[in-house]
């Protein structure tokens, strides 16, 4: 069961949208390497927030998955749908800038490979208009900007190896890019970690251990104590 779905980086410093229980979201105020994150927005419905989204797959069944490009734009994903977004920080003057459409439309170079129905999570690397992509035990990297693939799909532990005997080497359920450069958060079930990466190399380091959410993301707890 994912206590996470999705997320993704805010323009402004410090600050990530989650989005959880189907069709909600919260955005966070978060500090690398400490507890004191604290809700910025509180837990609402994506089409409450996001209202260029209402009646959208995105809305509706809820964002799979998500990731931040320049500015306040970002893609965001549900199912086999995506959609480019203005998403406003902190106020609902979102605005769809490219779809809804297909993945396969969107970004032809992933037409009939794994990720074609489904994105499972994203983050933004820093390396140009690169962008990471898993599904299921796979991930690859593309340039969003170009929509053209940057080498090989690849087993996540392929690429990651420092992920290997983790619970993240089956698939990531969320993940975003970090404000602190080359870091980045991974999601699964109900541990997370910080991971320092290398863009094209397997030299990747866990920042610390695996850990439960609940107890890295204290703001979190009464939102997802349920689940």
């Amino acid at each position: 069961m994912a206590y996470i779905n999705a997320a993704f980086r805010s323009s402004r410093e410090y600050e990530v949208y989650f989005f959880l229980k189907k069709n909600h979201y919260v955005r966070v105020h978060y500090t690398p390497g400490k507890t004191d994150d604290k809700i910025l927005t509180n837990l609402r419905l994506i089409s409450s927030g996001f209202p260029s989204l209402a009646g959208t797959p995105f809305a509706e069944q809820g964002i799979d998955s998500a990731f931040d490009t320049e500015g306040k734009e970002a893609y965001v994903f549900s199912t086999k749908h995506c959609a480019y977004i203005d998403y406003a920080p902190g106020t609902t003057n979102d605005k769809i800038l490219k779809g809804p459409t297909t993945i396969a439309e969107m970004f032809p170079v992933l037409k009939n490979t794994v990720f074609e129905n489904g994105i499972d999570s994203a983050f933004r690397s820093i390396k140009g208009k690169e962008v990471y992509l898993f599904k299921g035990n796979k991930y690859t990297r593309i340039d969003y900007d170009s929509k053209q693939l940057i080498g090989n799909i690849r087993n996540i532990t392929d690429g990651f190896t420092v992920l290997k005997g983790t619970v993240f080497e089956s698939g990531i359920d969320a993940c975003f890019a970090s404000h602190e450069e080359s870091e980045a958060y991974l999601f699964k079930g109900n541990q997370y970690v910080r991971i320092k990466y290398t863009p094209g190399s397997s030299n990747d380091t866990l920042l610390g251990d695996v850990r439960p959410i609940l107890d890295g993301w204290p703001c979190l707890k009464d939102i997802l104590s349920g689940n």
